[in-house]
């Protein structure tokens, strides 16, 4: 690796981990700078996913006493759910071959560049007191199949998770710390995976992971100064322009 691609991917963390401080989407930033690396679409996901693993554990961390369970729906069972979805997804991108990985990513990354802009512009907010739209049942499924999705590419999973666990009843504040520790959980699983069954470019995951730990400290930071909803149209622009860009690359 030369040293200008450790430089993009020092900053994409840099970049990342005060943008998922912010406001989610970090990933839009990590995984272009491995693709310009050098890296294919599945070693840049799962280096990405890698790297800013720390970053997750930590911000787990710092909110876990306010995460909950849902109405009639344990904490516990979501970790549960969370661990086994989130490895089921690191087995399916395992053994999703790198030709196949490549033309579905312009598919992944527009869901999950939609998936941000209906969560941040468009989704209407559950008033209080009125009752969860979701049952137990329906949010046990939706969290297995986030959790799926997060261990396979991951992009958007936070936004999906404060949507599911709000629809189930959950006040969005603690909704917001518990999709913290959940995203944490799902990655676990699916990075012990990567860690023995994939060969991983540590030097790249050892830049990324520093920068984007120093990046969220920024992050808040700049979080208590910085106009959100301009933040969020740069994340969201970045998702725009970076399926443009895989659509026309694949």
């Amino acid at each position: 690796m030369s040293p200008l691609s450790y430089t993009v991917v020092g900053l994409a963390g840099l970049w990342a981990g005060a943008q998922n401080a912010i406001a989610g989407g970090g990933s839009f930033v990590t995984f272009p700078s491995l693709l310009f690396a050098g890296l294919d679409p599945r070693a840049a996901n799962i280096t990405s996913t890698i790297a800013l693993f720390p970053g997750q554990v930590t911000t787990g961390i710092t909110g876990r006493s306010m995460a909950e369970g849902a109405v009639g729906l344990s904490f516990k069972t979501l970790v549960v759910v969370s661990l086994i979805g989130g490895a089921l997804g690191g087995l399916l991108l395992l053994a999703t071959p790198v030709s196949i990985f490549t033309h579905l990513v312009p598919w992944l990354i527009m869901f999950a560049t939609l998936v941000f802009i209906w969560g941040n512009f468009f989704a209407k907010k559950r008033a209080e007191g009125a009752p969860p739209p979701v049952g137990r049942k329906t949010a046990v499924v939706l969290q297995f199949l986030i959790s799926i999705y997060g261990g396979y590419f991951g992009g958007g999973i936070g936004i999906l998770m404060l949507a599911a666990l709000t629809a189930a009843g959950m006040a969005v504040r603690a909704a917001g710390a518990t999709k913290n520790v959940l995203g944490a959980v799902m990655n676990f699983s699916a990075v012990l995976l990567f860690l023995a069954e994939s060969r991983v470019p540590w030097g790249m995951v050892a830049v990324l992971a520093v920068t984007a730990v120093i990046g969220g400290q920024l992050g808040v930071v700049i979080l208590r100064r910085a106009p959100m909803t301009l933040l969020r149209l740069i994340v969201a622009a970045i998702g725009t322009l970076l399926t443009i860009g895989m659509f026309l690359r694949a």
